[in-house]
């Protein structure tokens, strides 16, 4: 039998795993009595955990948000501050999708509603791709953009871009308006991609050059980006030096910090499920754009467009074609 102590993290991590526990399916994982499983909850609920009694035939408990944090040794800003950075963990370190995905779901299950909120409202696109030096990022700021995205508000803002750099300081210049689309990491840096109210055209805005205004302005409908997927977006943004002619998409069966480490940059690698991710890329010509995409070893769709379709066409003839006879 467990001590009590051992027992306690053991009844957590139970509860933890699954919505709601019969009290007598309690007691026999942790081989001890429905009492001592009584006990042990009002422990629980002593150190701050908000566990509920459920009804039923047997009566059980279930792991509830509280009103209060419970003993994590984490203040509501570094709770939040770990909830975005386990959102984000994977386009940084491969290997770790599925215990960061069920670590942050650990953390907000407990979080009192007032964090909860903040943390659902930051919708993150995640972007594959080498990094480079990253701007200092006002977590506030980073919320704030978030929750106007989620709501579809008008996000008025300061904006220190190129343009203002170089005129310097000056008279206090109008806010930027714009119509938040949604939030991306690119290269190590956050971004914002949304419509300029003023230009009439669409931008994409570092945030750490942003300073938001508050309150927002009203809210408005989605438009749709001028691009078939935001990752193919953001590399038309992005990389506009690229010279090759040819440029297509595919959706590789595997995981997207894999990809990106293969192809350390040559890329847009976009995140798009654990074991799938979306490649953009460019090549001289079609053919060799449709051969490229499966050099990875794995299975993939090709997206588009319909000159790699019909490249890819060509090309698997050609090889069923080169087969010798026995092995057609």
């Amino acid at each position: 039998m467990l001590e009590t102590s051992a027992r306690l993290l053991a009844l957590l991590s139970l509860l933890q795993a699954r919505r709601d526990w019969p009290g007598r399916t309690l007691a026999d994982r942790l081989e001890v009595s429905s009492r001592t499983v009584r006990r042990d909850v009002d422990r629980l609920r002593e150190l701050g955990y908000p566990v509920q009694a459920t009804r039923g035939p047997d009566g059980g408990y279930r792991l509830d948000a509280g009103s209060e944090l419970p003993p994590l040794l984490f203040d509501d800003d570094q709770a939040v501050a770990v909830a975005v950075a386990l959102q984000t963990a994977t386009m940084a370190v491969q290997g770790v999708e599925e215990a960061a995905l069920r670590a942050l779901a650990t953390v907000r299950q407990v979080m009192p509603a007032r964090l909860r909120h903040r943390v659902d409202a930051l919708q993150v696109t995640r972007i594959v791709k080498n990094t480079w030096r990253q701007g200092d990022i006002d977590a506030e700021h980073l919320l704030a953009i978030g929750t106007a995205v989620r709501a579809r508000e008008v996000l008025r803002f300061d904006y220190e871009g190129r343009r203002e750099m170089a005129e310097g300081p000056g008279p206090q210049r109008p806010p930027r308006r714009a119509e938040p689309h949604h939030l991306v990491t690119w290269g190590g840096r956050w971004y914002l991609v949304g419509w300029d109210l003023d230009r009439e055209d669409w931008r994409t805005y570092r945030v750490d050059r942003m300073t938001p205004r508050t309150p927002n302005g009203p809210r408005f409908g989605p438009r749709e980006l001028p691009a078939p997927s935001l990752a193919e977006f953001i590399a038309e943004r992005f990389d506009r030096h690229d010279p090759t002619p040819c440029r297509g998409t595919a959706i590789l069966r595997a995981p997207a910090a894999s990809v990106d480490e293969a192809l350390r940059g040559q890329a847009v690698v976009e995140d798009i499920a654990p074991d799938r991710c979306r490649v953009t890329a460019g090549s001289w010509s079609w053919t060799g754009l449709a051969a490229w995409f499966g050099i990875f070893g794995v299975d993939f769709e090709l997206v588009g467009p319909p000159e790699l379709i019909e490249a890819a066409e060509s090309l698997a003839d050609r090889f069923a074609n080169a087969l010798p006879p026995r092995t057609r």
